[in-house]
């Protein structure tokens, strides 16, 4: 027994860095940096308005490759359930026996019967999260009808550890201002990531010998 619960150990050591990593599949550039292509060089068509012209009217709002948007990070969710149950029942049945014949030997006590049933149940659940904050991301795509993607991210390096907020989705032209913001709750399909690493990231997380007793407990 104690040469199977080694082993145990052993196995569960040599899994924990891979299960570790397996849980951010993301590829490493899914939040790269998105650079604009090197611009094609200007025709020689003698015109006076050549390809890098842009009209006054768009001034200087993001619209390319390689562009920075500011996003706006007003995230706020809530949820509420509750349900609620109540059930009763009661019966009562009791019988005369009759004053003469066989029957009289039983007493009005010997044939009465009751029974009664009660039940009463609640449940209730609430969640809320609230994010807020400005990342600034790069155009890394434009298609053919307006929209566009984005994705970008902001690491901060602090005196317990590191905080990244990652953010991509898609915009519409039309909803950014003119100092190139927008607000998260315009971004399509949009995919917020906040993660951190660190000891304060750790102290916060169960070790992991007690994730994996947690997993095969049956309590």
């Amino acid at each position: 027994m104690p040469r199977r619960l080694s082993k145990l150990a052993m196995l569960t050591l040599a899994l924990a860095p891979v299960t570790a990593l397996a849980k951010d599949k993301l590829p490493p550039d899914a939040f790269s940096v998105s650079m604009p292509p090197p611009p094609a060089p200007p025709p020689a068509n003698g015109s006076i308005f050549q390809g890098s012209y842009v009209a006054l009217t768009s001034g200087g709002r993001a619209g390319q490759v390689g562009d920075i948007v500011t996003i706006q990070l007003v995230e706020r969710t809530a949820a509420t359930k509750s349900n609620a149950a109540g059930t009763q029942r009661e019966g009562d049945i009791g019988l005369t026996p009759p004053t003469t014949g066989p029957l009289s030997l039983f007493n009005p006590s010997d044939i009465a019967m009751g029974g009664g049933q009660a039940f009463k149940g609640k449940g209730d659940a609430s969640q809320s999260n609230a994010l807020s904050g400005e990342v600034s991301v790069t155009i890394a795509a434009v298609y053919p009808n307006g929209t566009m993607f984005v994705r970008g991210e902001k690491l901060l390096t602090l005196n317990r550890g590191d905080e990244r907020v990652q953010i991509s989705g898609i915009i519409r032209a039309i909803d950014i201002s003119p100092d190139n913001r927008i607000l998260s709750t315009r971004v399509a399909d949009a995919k917020i990531r906040y993660v951190g690493k660190g000891e304060i990231a750790r102290a916060s997380q169960q070790g992991w010998l007690q994730r994996f007793f947690s997993i095969i407990s049956p309590f």
